[in-house]
């Protein structure tokens, strides 16, 4: 059973690619027991998750549990939300990555398909919105006390990195969803579906300000170009960062901001700690 003092650290979905290396490593850089969601193999996908993982805690295993969640099925949400609530009774998140993600290409607008395009809308907008009406529960109140300090030693001297004492909702959203950014075009709903995230995160900030204070924050992310699956019609040519590095740089400026509004909750923040403006 989890101490409600140390918190939970969740990622969804962790079955591959940046979730995958985002779950590693808080598996392997925290004490905090890490829940993962995959849409199947849940099994399967765990031992993967677990596969070469040296903790400093050494109960790696004992600490991940994985999730059967399909984001564009909102039952399986519910029902996770409310597993994590028998199963960690008081006990909030402390840091929450949600990186659903599909790309359907389309160059012009006559490539425009509408199932693809709801999709898309699905996967990156509504998903992520979906996750967070039944995640935002689960977050501290304003009344909940500091989470302790989690002293764990990191097992690598490549990634420092201790949790601040507030909750942290991070949402994947993508360079290419910003209006001021645009210069190239295409992409239309990836696009237009990855822009949601940035006022989602926003809007979701705002509400934690009054239900929890300096007790959390939420922020959107963009994780640079990362050599996964999701990516692979892009790697000819591409300098681009591997997971395990992305999610690194990424979890290490989290672990720096503050609650206050010049701390940057609320905004988008890139993988090299540099703001992405909407």
């Amino acid at each position: 059973m989890a101490s409600a003092k140390w918190g939970l650290a969740l990622v969804t979905p962790a079955s591959r690619g940046l979730g995958f290396a985002f779950a590693r490593q808080l598996l392997s850089h925290t004490s905090l027991p890490v829940l993962a969601t995959a849409r199947r193999n849940s099994g399967e996908v765990r031992d993967r998750l677990l596969d070469g993982i040296h903790d400093a805690s050494g109960r790696a295993r004992e600490r991940l549990k994985v999730f059967e969640v399909d984001v564009t099925d909102e039952t399986t949400i519910h029902s996770m939300a409310t597993q994590i609530r028998e199963e960690y009774p008081k006990t909030a998140l402390r840091i929450a990555v949600t990186v659903p993600g599909v790309l359907h290409v389309e160059k012009s607008p006559t490539q425009l398909d509408a199932a693809d395009a709801l999709h898309s809308f699905k996967v990156n907008a509504l998903g992520p919105m979906l996750l967070m009406k039944h995640l935002a529960p689960l977050l501290p109140t304003k009344s909940s006390a500091p989470f302790a300090e989690d002293s764990t030693p990191s097992t690598s001297t490549e990634c420092q990195w201790k949790l601040p004492s507030h909750a942290i909702y991070a949402m994947m959203a993508a360079r290419v969803g910003s209006t001021s950014d645009n210069a190239t075009g295409g992409w239309y709903s990836y696009r237009a579906s990855k822009a949601s995230v940035f006022q989602l995160a926003k809007t979701f900030d705002l509400y934690l300000r009054t239900r929890s204070r300096d007790q959390a924050l939420a922020v959107a992310l963009h994780p640079g170009t990362v050599q996964t699956d999701f990516t692979k019609d892009y790697w000819n040519g591409r300098d681009m960062l591997q997971p395990e590095e992305s999610a690194a740089r990424l979890l290490q400026h989290l672990c720096t901001m503050g609650t206050r509004d010049d701390d940057g909750r609320g905004r988008c923040w890139d993988w090299k700690g540099e703001e992405v403006l909407p």
